[in-house]
């Protein structure tokens, strides 16, 4: 996996890069110190993962994410936050980022979530998932037949789910479906809903009505 690691702060920069060189699956092919910077570096060498501060200075990490995402759509970006519930973090996940860490994370989530993210999963940190959705629950709400009229019931019951920071275990056990079904039917709900992966179907289903 080539990474990127973007922030301000040297200390997080060079704990970051100590902590993943130890990953026989990693590689670090660039580290940046703003937003700008890591952007250039992305598209100059189309990296699979970003690690993206968000207050910098020249370019914070919302406009860089969305720039990121626009100019390497192919390209994760994992949000670094030190607050969970920060509205720079709602902003990040709607400029494209696949989900967000707490910088005081342990090292086994961070390689977890690293690795989760480049296989397409989504990592929301669990002590505060609930809050930012419910933080994106209090934005207007857009009509929500036109998002169900995309998806089947069972599709709209596991979004649903979804919307509410349930990850696969848990949404299988509540439907009583097996993990693979549920993987099928977000696999589903993602193409259907014109998103990059299930953290966006959840922000969209949340501001539909649906969370």
């Amino acid at each position: 996996m080539r990474i990127i690691i973007c922030d301000d702060q040297d200390i997080v920069r060079d704990g970051l890069e100590l902590l993943l060189k130890l990953e026989k699956d990693m590689e670090i092919v660039g580290v940046a110190g703003d937003g700008a910077e890591a952007v250039e570096i992305a598209v100059r060498t189309k990296p699979d993962l970003v690690l993206m501060d968000l207050k910098m200075p020249v370019m914070n990490g919302v406009d860089a994410t969305r720039e990121i995402r626009n100019r390497c759509p192919g390209v994760k970006v994992l949000v670094l936050t030190t607050y969970g519930t920060d509205d720079w973090v709602l902003e990040a996940l709607r400029a494209g980022a696949s989900g967000y860490m707490l910088k005081d994370a342990a090292r086994e989530q961070v390689v977890g979530a690293i690795r989760g993210t480049v296989g397409g999963k989504t990592f929301i940190d669990p002590s505060v998932a609930g809050k930012v959705l419910g933080e994106l629950s209090g934005i207007t709400k857009k009509s929500s037949a036109a998002l169900t009229g995309k998806l089947t019931q069972r599709e709209i019951e596991v979004l649903q789910l979804l919307a509410k920071g349930l990850n696969n275990d848990e949404i299988s056990k509540q439907l009583f479906l097996s993990e693979g079904t549920v993987r099928n039917h977000i696999a589903s709900i993602v193409a259907k809903l014109g998103v990059s992966d299930r953290t966006q179907a959840a922000v969209v289903a949340v501001q539909h009505g649906l969370g």
